[in-house]
């Protein structure tokens, strides 16, 4: 069915003329988008989201008057809408967008992608496949907001039936025997910090194996990433730095600008990070992931991929199913963008296709 001019309305939020301008020219130059608006600060925001009722808006997070968070608390509040953050390339612009997360924004943009550059075809076409992308899912993505809030308020540690239901199986950690699998590999994108929040703090400390996770982030986020995940977890979670070994009940998160391998030696192994090859989309990429861990370890590793644009990881994922592993995509109601698990599920890949809250339990499983 072909595309409507204009049938996807856009608010950017910046306090920057230029950022403003150079993010609607690059989102209009598509013309199923339109941006129906403008703000120079939080409290514009909130006025505008209400009277111009937007498919999506853009978010900057430093603002004066009103910074962004505060702006999409009280957007998320009285008229919930996909938020997009755009985020400074800093540690204080990574914490601030893991926040955002939890407040709600779907996903984010690096700041320094809205400015003109020798990748501006590149950036501008990221830029719009992921607006499409969370347009086409918004009201799903919306429902599952209002859910998460009532679940919220219902149970203080954020349970839901589901885990409940489930989580004997995870209360069985103690006893689980290998089973043949030595590693879990984990590929993530779009929507990937609040679905890892959903996984990683649910495996148990006396994990028998070490969890390897690529997430599409730049550096300097993927290291917070590491560090929120950390302090919300039983198991170390951390930025894999090159030559550590592979250690049961420990996450390495590969760095931003770097592949994430693994290196056999003996009856060990550990992590290699590197820039080869580099004629992927993405640095770290998901299929050199899951093809380094196919050839090392075969049919002992369990891939799992979560929401994510795109079909990053369905080559790496369809080596380790030829080598024998075992595989879990995350369900389409559940994902932000349904893209990499869709490319799984589509191929016959995935022996388990389940809803975010189950992906831990569902992991753990295949040790009992």
């Amino acid at each position: 069915m072909p595309e409507v001019a204009g049938n996807i309305s856009v608010l950017v939020v910046d306090d920057s003329a230029f950022m403003r301008k150079a993010i609607s020219m690059m989102l209009e130059s598509d013309p199923a988008i339109k941006v129906v608006g403008f703000a120079r600060n939080g409290e514009e925001a909130v006025q505008q989201v209400s009277q111009l009722k937007p498919d999506l808006v853009t978010m900057d997070i430093e603002m004066p008057r009103m910074d962004g968070l505060t702006a999409l608390s009280i957007i998320m509040k009285e008229n919930p809408t996909p938020v997009v953050m755009v985020s400074s390339l800093t540690n204080d612009g990574a914490k601030a967008t893991l926040d955002a997360f939890d407040l709600g924004a779907v996903d984010f943009i690096p700041k320094q992608l809205s400015y003109v550059s020798l990748d501006i075809v590149k950036i501008k076409q990221d830029l719009i496949d992921k607006i499409k992308s969370i347009h086409a899912r918004r009201r799903t993505l919306m429902a599952q907001y209002a859910l998460g809030r009532r679940r919220k308020g219902t149970d203080s540690k954020g349970a839901s039936p589901s885990d409940a239901a489930r989580g004997h199986i995870i209360d069985k950690i103690g006893k689980l025997a290998r089973r043949g699998i030595k590693v879990v590999a984990i590929g993530v994108s779009t929507g990937g910090p609040p679905a890892l929040q959903a996984v990683i703090p649910k495996i148990p400390a006396d994990f028998p194996s070490g969890i390897l996770v690529v997430q599409h982030m730049p550096p300097t986020f993927t290291k917070s990433l590491a560090t929120r995940l950390d302090g919300l977890s039983k198991v170390k979670v951390k930025e894999a730095e090159n030559g550590e070994p592979i250690v049961a009940g420990c996450v390495y998160i590969a760095p931003g600008d770097r592949h994430l391998k693994v290196r056999k030696w003996g009856a060990n192994a550990d992590v290699k990070l590197d820039n080869e090859p580099t004629t992927t989309l993405h640095k770290p990429s998901v299929d050199v992931l899951m093809t380094s861990v196919a050839e090392t370890y075969g049919g002992a590793s369990l891939g799992v991929i979560l929401t994510g644009m795109g079909s990053d990881g369905a080559n790496g994922i369809a080596l380790m199913k030829q080598k024998g592993a075992k595989v879990i995509a995350q369900n389409e109601q559940t994902c932000v963008v349904y893209g990499m698990p869709r490319a799984i599920v589509e191929r016959g890949l995935a022996d388990k296709v389940s809803p975010i809250e189950e992906i831990a339990s569902d992991i753990c499983s295949y040790f009992i």
